[in-house]
């Protein structure tokens, strides 16, 4: 179930399929990892201009809300405003076998992009409560694996690919993703959201206004023996931003940071214990923001870019806070309870309470 499905109301007007694959050309992949007890995780991979569009650059910007985690490559976006390559999202101990996937990966299948030099953009948040984080179930060929399995259309969510052990504000947490369109002129552009949800404490929980997490029983399961108890909030959130509409490096950093305000409306503040990392990336401007190595036959070329006036950038804004916030819900309502490692387990949102805490306060009939 989404979040829609479940009567919540939620601003803004979304895509056909409500996810981050509205935004053409952005496909999303998938490798999930559940084995025995002790495997709970995955990989996830969203390219940003389908596997064809590799190594072609996109204008963006990142953010770092609270930097108690991990993205590889945000020097080289911070200096170059651009991003070539896929992001793709695992659990925090697995960033290194994935990155070494996304290189083997392009040094099989783009062989002509940037052959001396590669910086992988890889991200991830802990899925150490229900999976042997410490273990070796992530190898270099689940990234590939995720980047072959990328696609458009709709976007599968809740356990699966990276979000597969992860917990969000007490229950069982994932992956999610919606989308919103917007009015500009007479052109109309869309704006994509996906998160990798691993944050919140049960109590902080806000659904449509209502704090229904100050209703709902939290019960932390106690501290095994040798092991210390997971204070709440702790855990991850990362954040990728897409959109079709012309925009320049520091227009997606602008929007990147606006992923705050989305996961706000939701509940958190933010623990320190979390690291909330966001990115955004227009794929407007297709063959601008190029970094080859300089041809030796005397030309100079010059690229330009159009973007939306500053002064016109509140409609995307908006269309961000949005598209994060019901993504955020959209991993809870699709999620399922899970049993793992050591025996842990995380319930999934309870529904039908939710449902009625909404009704009480007159947001759902």
């Amino acid at each position: 179930m989404r979040a829609r499905e479940l009567g919540v109301p939620l601003t803004g007007d979304p895509g056909p399929w409500n996810a981050i694959t509205d935004v053409p050309g952005v496909e999303v992949g998938y490798v999930t990892l559940c084995e025995g007890d002790d495997v709970r995780t995955g990989v996830t991979a969203l390219l940003p201009r389908g596997r064809n569009g590799v190594g072609t650059p996109c204008s963006a910007g990142w953010h770092s809300f609270n930097g108690n985690g991990e993205m590889t490559g945000t020097a080289w976006i911070e200096e170059s405003g651009s991003l070539a390559v896929p992001v793709v999202i695992t659990n925090t101990y697995a960033v290194g076998p994935v990155h070494r996937g996304v290189v083997e990966w392009v040094r099989a299948n783009r062989r002509d992009m940037a052959p001396e030099w590669l910086l992988p953009v890889v991200t991830e948040t802990w899925d150490g409560h229900l999976n042997d984080i410490h273990g070796a179930a992530v190898e270099p060929c689940h990234a590939a694996d995720a980047i072959e399995a990328a696609s458009s259309g709709p976007v599968e969510e809740g356990c699966v690919g990276g979000g597969m052990g992860m917990r969000c504000y007490g229950f069982k947490g994932g992956s999610g993703t919606s989308s919103r369109v917007v009015e500009y002129g007479e052109d109309r552009y869309t704006v994509g959201a996906f998160v990798q949800a691993n944050f919140g404490a049960r109590r902080e929980l806000v659904v449509a206004g209502v704090p229904v997490g100050r209703e709902l029983p939290d019960g932390p399961e106690p501290a095994l023996d040798g092991e210390r108890q997971v204070p709440p909030g702790a855990g991850s959130v990362i954040v990728v931003v897409a959109t079709d509409a012309p925009l320049l490096p520091g227009q997606c950093k602008a929007l990147a940071r606006r992923a705050t305000l989305g996961l706000a409306r939701t509940g958190t503040t933010g623990s320190h214990f979390s690291g909330d990392i966001f990115l955004a990336f227009s794929t407007a401007n297709e063959g601008a923001l190029t970094s080859t190595f300089p041809e030796d036959d005397g030309s100079a070329p010059y690229e330009s870019m159009s973007f939306v006036p500053w002064g016109r950038m509140d409609p995307f804004y908006g269309a961000v806070v949005e598209s994060v916030e019901e993504a955020v819900l959209n991993v809870l309502t699709g999620a399922h309870s899970m049993t793992g490692r050591a025996g842990h387990h995380v319930p999934a949102l309870p529904l039908d309470r939710v449902s009625e805490l909404l009704a009480a306060r007159g947001v759902v009939a």
